[in-house]
């Protein structure tokens, strides 16, 4: 991929709207947008951040839509390079039009996500903030946009920092000892490497273990609603929608298949699983429902039990609630509250689909089921990445075999490998760390050669 070069795209999805804006980005950038614009008062003085009236004009120069551009000057834009934006009329011909004007100008089509690589290379955001740029356009849910935004703003990076730095200096504290032993610096004692040693291996544990609340916010989980026929299952299902997705009647077996659809609980997207009424099949279609039905149970992350609070709590249902708790996790709650009689469940939660009573507290227990108080409140300061999550496990794999080995009194040249491994994994998350970064910290810290 070139990046010496000037690019353009349309970067307003495709469709018709109001607007759509091609943005072009490089060295060339203004030259090319001259060549392709018509400005009422010759070509302007291109003030950085100020915006201009300007005609798209064919090359007999005939207007073909009146656009607004406006001028991002390097190295204050989104990729530290002059880049224009040329707001037209939301029409598909139109911005076509204009993007093949660009390109017969000199400019070139930009590549999938190019201009977010440039803003990377040129060192305007690191590789966190770029993969949360995707998280952010990926959003659907506003927590989801919100988590994105932060970690595009650095917060991952933020909190990976001080633990590289740490490293680095542990490194550079073992290099200064062998490699330049003739200057009196001292080989620190194992208590010492321990010492600066352990805060890092528990943050990179932190940091990774911190994805398995990140995986939800970024991918959702699934919720399965079982129980026996007519306990309002489905009620329930639309209550949590909060619209009515799924057929209801007081004829039980009415479900004879699973019905999926996708909510926010909390901000985080939650696929909800409404599913046939597990009983002895009374037909060979109700028997498949009901197979389906187990199956959502093993596959879902967590399974809500619904009984039916205004009657006698069945051997169904005791067989029921045992298999979904021996699945995983799970839930009860007993549905029907505002009749007389409640079901024979201590721990179930007391619910009316009919009238809403309590289906804010049954939301409040599916969050803390599957995300326990506390982690929701570390906003930003978790992982998302799937990707970045293997890079810690691999980092901590190493930093525990660095551990052992200070323990066991492995000479530091050893042990300097596996702080390397350590190291490289981080550097695939944050950017490379140099071997010039590493003399400068020795140089600076031990003042070499006096």
């Amino acid at each position: 991929m070139r990046t010496g070069d000037t690019i353009a795209a349309v970067s307003t999805p495709l469709g018709r709207g109001g607007i759509g804006v091609v943005r072009v980005s490089g060295p060339e950038a203004r030259a090319m947008v001259e060549r392709v614009l018509r400005f009422p008062n010759g070509p302007p003085t291109w003030k950085p951040w100020s915006a201009t009236l300007a005609s798209l004009v064919d090359p007999e120069g005939h207007v073909v839509d009146q656009v607004v551009i406006t001028y991002f000057a390097a190295p204050r834009s989104y990729t530290s390079e002059d880049v224009l934006e040329i707001a037209c009329h939301g029409s598909p011909v139109v911005l076509r039009y204009a993007l093949e004007r660009l390109c017969q100008a000199g400019s070139r089509l930009a590549e999938p996500g190019e201009f977010t690589l440039r803003a990377y290379i040129n060192g305007r955001i690191d590789l966190p903030q770029a993969e949360a740029i995707r998280d952010l356009i990926e959003a659907t849910t506003l927590y989801q946009a919100r988590i994105a935004a932060q970690q595009a703003e650095g917060s991952v990076s933020r909190r990976l920092k001080p633990v590289k730095e740490q490293l680095l200096e542990l490194i550079a504290l073992l290099e200064a000892g062998i490699d330049f032993a003739e200057d009196d610096i001292s080989v620190a004692p194992a208590e010492e490497i321990l010492r600066r040693l352990d805060p890092i291996v528990a943050a990179v544990a932190a940091l990774a273990a911190s994805f398995a609340y990140g995986k939800l916010v970024h991918e959702g989980f699934t919720l399965a609603i079982v129980g026996r026929p007519n306990v309002g299952k489905s009620s329930l299902f639309n209550r949590l929608l909060e619209q009515d997705r799924a057929i209801v009647t007081e004829i039980p077996g009415t479900t004879r298949d699973v019905v999926s659809e996708t909510a926010s609980l909390g901000g985080i997207p939650v696929k909800l699983l409404d599913t046939a009424g597990i009983r002895l099949g009374q037909d060979v279609v109700e028997s498949l429902g009901i197979e389906r039905s187990y199956q959502a149970m093993g596959d879902a992350d967590l399974t809500l039990v619904v009984v039916d609070a205004s009657q006698t709590l069945t051997q169904e249902d005791e067989a029921l609630i045992r298999r979904a708790r021996d699945d995983g996790k799970a839930l009860v709650a007993a549905n029907k509250s505002d009749l007389p009689r409640l079901a024979g469940v201590t721990d179930a939660l007391p619910v009316s689909a009919l009238t809403g009573m309590g289906i804010e507290g049954l939301r409040h227990a599916i969050m803390e089921a599957i995300a326990p108080h506390g982690q929701l409140e570390q906003e930003g300061g978790f992982i998302t990445s799937l990707r970045h999550e293997q890079l810690l496990q691999e980092s901590g794999e190493a930093l525990a075999q660095a551990r052992t080995a200070t323990t066991v009194g492995i000479p530091h040249e050893m042990l300097l490998l596996d702080l390397y491994a350590a190291l490289r994994p981080i550097d695939a998350i944050t950017g490379a760390t140099t071997a010039d970064d590493i003399l400068n910290r020795i140089f600076s810290t031990f003042c070499i050669g006096k």
